[in-house]
């Protein structure tokens, strides 16, 4: 079997089956076009692949495949099954498609000939409006996420923010025949995303163990990445409808991905740091038992779980949760930490390409594809380049990872603009150039910013503070994801006819981040949530962290290796006295 429990001959099939088809299709053979369909059109043949190729494909499969093993592979010193806290981890990080796809409609609607005649032709001003007012939602629902993540429970806060609020706004939305409602309609649904984007982290930061925390906590971003691709491909198929169905055919399928989310987490454990804070130790156990795949008696669950206790015990001891705690001492160094974390993922310029990148396009790209094709492009590197920032986060750590991710947006958003302020529109050469380089701007994000920004916040606050003040840095994003979507039209207005300009506001908030990151984030990874409490009690300085979460982590697996070598004694202590007794 392999960490994730697939047995090995099962993979071996599917490799070697794959690997036989590859090889049959690269004989010689040829596929001729029917000259029946197209009599006028000439001849078309397709050659099938060469074996050099095949041979190439299948090298990088294997390459691919080795980076999965590494990814998801289950330390030798952590014991029990890897795959059900992974696999409760992903489903969970499907809440990211309700905030990715929410986010990705409203990009291409508010271009749609339909809509906008629907609608009455809404000017500027209306169209920031109606684009911003969800993100007024989510910075409400993300404060409030918090209070009802401590009182519900992190499950069930989830299931309620999604059936309630977020399925109303959806509701609102494909009712609308006029702007108040459809208004309306995007606050409540922003309402919903923005519980939800702050409780699913704390949710799996609470279930996953530390060795894979930063690369499934990350899968929340690449999620909200798919529901972006996902969001630009209806668009582009229903765009040009000339009836209602062409907005509320993207809208109503947000219905799917709520019923999706909420029917799968009745079938999850709720996580067992919570149980622990509300004093159910028993469910707490049974949660461990559930994600572990380890029996109660077993001395790592027996282990994990009087750690949980007494962690929470320790906590209860230093004094009340009040928002005004989180900002005191250690802890409000980590709130100021995420609060500006999460401000700067917004400040680097993301959602100008997410929100307006159709209408952009349109604007400032002439003699390339449809604006809707070039934002599925956009998205579609937006999905790809999340995954290898999913393994770089647990493999070089998230210090490095944010440096990097920082200093090669910082350099591509001032190509963008550097080209459009030195050639007109009309120049073919130049619009290529500004369009490779922002879509190299979103590989930098995606595979950096985009799933660390989730994965830092997510880890770095105690138990006793971690609603409240995942809460908080969650709003933050919030907050300037609406005021850029509200501002931003005005702002690219101003900048005409060279709307590239506004590349080096955000290119100069790269800068800022790099500094920020040196500065201020701690290097956490392969630490437990417990580890991280130490790690900032005890160091300072943020550059020094890395050493001393490396000491951390050495005296975490000499730990490990005495309760091993004590595990080994005591039985062998046992089987002697048995021996004794039956002689």
């Amino acid at each position: 079997m392999d960490s994730l429990g697939v047995p090995d001959r099962l993979c071996a099939n599917i490799e070697s089956g794959l690997e036989l088809r590859l090889r049959q299709l690269a004989q010689p053979s040829l596929e001729v076009l029917s000259e029946g369909y197209y009599p006028s059109v000439p001849t078309v043949t397709f050659v099938n692949p060469s074996p050099f190729f095949v041979d190439q494909f299948l090298n990088f499969g294997r390459l691919i495949q080795q980076r999965l093993t590494m990814l998801f592979k289950r330390p030798p010193n952590e014991k029990g099954a890897a795959w059900p806290a992974i696999l409760v981890g992903l489903f969970a990080s499907f809440g990211g498609i309700l905030y990715g796809y929410d986010t990705g409609t409203i990009a291409g609607i508010q271009t749609m000939p339909y809509w906008l005649e629907e609608f009455n032709q809404p000017n500027e001003g209306r169209i920031s409006l109606i684009v911003s007012i969800l993100s007024v939602g989510t910075f409400v629902g993300a404060l409030a996420a918090g209070l009802i993540a401590d009182i519900t429970g992190r499950r069930w806060g989830i299931i309620m923010s999604v059936m309630l609020p977020f399925n109303l706004g959806v509701a609102l939305q494909v009712a609308a025949t006029a702007q108040p409602l459809f208004i309306a309609g995007r606050f409540f649904a922003g309402l919903g995303v923005g519980l939800v984007s702050a409780q699913v982290p704390m949710y799996q930061s609470e279930t996953l163990p530390k060795w894979i925390r930063g690369a499934v906590v990350g899968c929340y971003q690449l999620c909200i990445t798919i529901g972006l691709f996902l969001a630009a491909i209806v668009n582009y198929a229903t765009q040009h409808r000339n009836d209602s169905g062409s907005y509320r055919i993207p809208l109503a399928i947000q219905f799917a991905w709520a019923i999706i989310l909420a029917g799968g987490l009745l079938f999850l454990p709720e996580t067992p740091r919570f149980l622990i804070k509300k004093g159910d130790e028993a469910r707490a156990l049974k949660s461990l038992v559930f994600l572990r795949r380890l029996s109660p008696d077993d001395p790592a669950i027996v282990s994990e779980l009087a750690e949980l206790k007494s962690n929470w015990e320790y906590e209860q001891s230093l004094g009340s949760a009040s928002y005004i705690e989180c900002f005191k001492g250690t802890t409000g160094k980590r709130t100021i930490t995420g609060i500006i974390l999460q401000s700067l993922q917004q400040l680097v310029g993301i959602n100008f390409i997410i929100y307006y990148g159709t209408s952009y396009f349109a604007d400032n790209v002439e003699g390339l594809p449809d604006s809707f094709i070039l934002q599925v492009i956009v998205n579609c590197v937006n999905v790809v380049m999340t995954l290898p920032g999913l393994w770089a986060i647990d493999h070089f750590g998230r210090r490095p990872v944010l440096l990097i991710g920082a200093l090669g947006m910082g350099v591509s958003q001032y190509i963008v603009s550097a080209c459009g302020a030195a050639t007109p529109v009309t120049n073919f050469t130049s619009q290529c150039v500004q369009f490779a380089f922002i879509c190299i701007y979103v590989s930098f994000f995606a595979s950096t910013f985009g799933p660390c920004a989730w994965v830092v916040t997510g880890e770095i606050f105690s138990l006793q503070t971690r609603a409240k003040g995942l809460s908080m840095t969650t709003a933050a994003n919030w907050f300037f994801n609406w005021l850029l979507s509200f501002i931003t039209p005005y702002l690219t207005g101003a900048l005409k006819p060279t709307q590239s300009n506004v590349f080096w506001i955000w290119g100069s908030f790269c800068w800022i981040a790099f500094v920020f990151v040196y500065a201020m984030i701690y290097e956490t990874k392969g630490l437990a949530l417990e580890q991280v409490n130490e790690l900032y009690e005890h160091e300072p300085r943020a550059w020094k962290s890395p050493a001393y979460r490396a000491e951390l982590q050495r005296l975490s697996v000499s730990d490990a290796r005495d309760k091993v070598v004590d595990d080994e004694e005591r039985k062998h202590s046992v089987l002697t006295v048995e021996d004794v007794e039956k002689a």
